[in-house]
């Protein structure tokens, strides 16, 4: 029961920091899970979202607009990968994240990852200027297809 609850604390505290309207998945298993079933893949967003001024800022100007929702829903499923300072996170969270950071090399926050169900990556980027309409384009003529 306290994983559970550790893991659904981590979730609630996260939300305000990613949008009340696009669910992002905490656990990879689960994302993975969402991906296969709905052939899709999953951006992973590495972020320090209480310290990281960049990863706030790509939050405020491309995750919590409609453009970028609109897009998640139909096109992604989304993981938040949490380094958070402030914000108490569960052991079994702190310990998936590094165990995933440390997998993809993330030497620096944001970084968003898209990959297939089964980790395949296919694309790498982070903050980029322009806002959401900008950030969905480069997502659709830059996420290489699985094949």
């Amino acid at each position: 029961m306290k994983i559970k609850f550790g893991i659904l604390f981590s979730l609630i505290l996260m939300l305000p920091a990613f949008g009340n309207d696009t669910s992002w998945h905490t656990d990879l298993a689960e994302a993975q899970k969402a991906a296969k079933k709905e052939g899709k893949p999953i951006l992973m967003n590495f972020s320090g979202s209480d310290w990281c001024g960049w990863c706030i800022r790509l939050d405020k100007e491309v995750f919590s607009k409609d453009i970028f929702k609109d897009y998640a829903k139909k096109n992604l499923v989304l993981l938040t990968l949490d380094f958070p300072r402030k914000s108490p996170q569960a052991p079994e969270l702190k310990k998936q994240n590094k165990g995933l950071a440390q997998k993809y090399k993330i030497q620096g926050f944001p970084t968003i990852i898209v990959v297939s169900a089964e980790g395949k990556i296919l694309l790498h980027t982070g903050y980029r200027k322009g806002g959401s309409a900008a950030y969905v384009d480069y997502l659709k003529n830059n996420i290489k297809k699985d094949s």
